[in-house]
């Protein structure tokens, strides 16, 4: 079933889920690897960076395409819970959404170096690009490194450093809570079906 339903996620809402959960994990342990075990300016470190920037750019792509599919298919019924619940859950899904839309938009503004998308061909950095042109330097009146300021603030700081990984473990532990505590079928619905 490619389709979601009333009651299940069809298989390409679960592809895109599970694709961009694991973008996320493999944009961390990129960017990390090379913060913690290669040396400033050398192959390793720029492979790394290279690596960090082509997973960011693919979740940009899943998230497009999660958002188009959501907006043309039913979203599951969610399981009965109290109104706090669900306004809970809904906030948090809403949070998601925002880090997984601002991250790969932050990430892709603020970077110093056109993206050698996985080796594979290049996608010059937004100061090389006419939009950049346009709407920074003739709209707003900066320079990169005064846009890239607070937009690397956000990325590093604030999204990448604290937020963004709080978020999915709550995340997470929201759907091991329905899955063992609450006995519903919510992570069942993002999972592979047995059929």
């Amino acid at each position: 079933m490619l389709r979601n339903t009333n009651l299940r996620y069809g298989a390409i809402a679960k592809w895109l889920h599970w694709l961009t959960a694991l973008g996320f994990l493999a944009a961390y342990i990129s960017v990390y690897y090379r913060h913690w075990f290669t040396e400033p300016k050398t192959e390793a470190t720029l492979t790394a960076l290279h690596l960090h920037l082509s997973f960011g750019v693919s979740i940009g792509i899943f998230v497009l395409l999660r958002i188009t599919w959501r907006f043309t298919n039913p979203t599951p019924k969610p399981a009965p819970g109290s109104r706090w619940e669900h306004m809970a859950a809904k906030a948090g899904h809403f949070a998601l959404y925002f880090f997984m839309i601002a991250m790969p938009l932050t990430g892709y503004m603020g970077t110093h170096d056109d993206t050698q998308f996985f080796f594979l061909f290049n996608i010059p950095q937004f100061a090389h690009t006419p939009l950049f042109d346009w709407w920074v330097v003739d709209q707003l009146g900066m320079t990169f490194k005064e846009f890239e300021k607070p937009i690397d603030f956000f990325h590093k700081q604030i999204g990448g450093q604290y937020l963004v990984w709080m978020l999915i473990v709550v995340h997470i532990l929201a759907a091991f809570y329905h899955h063992w505590i609450k006995l519903d079928d919510t992570l069942q619905k993002m999972l592979p079906s047995k059929a």
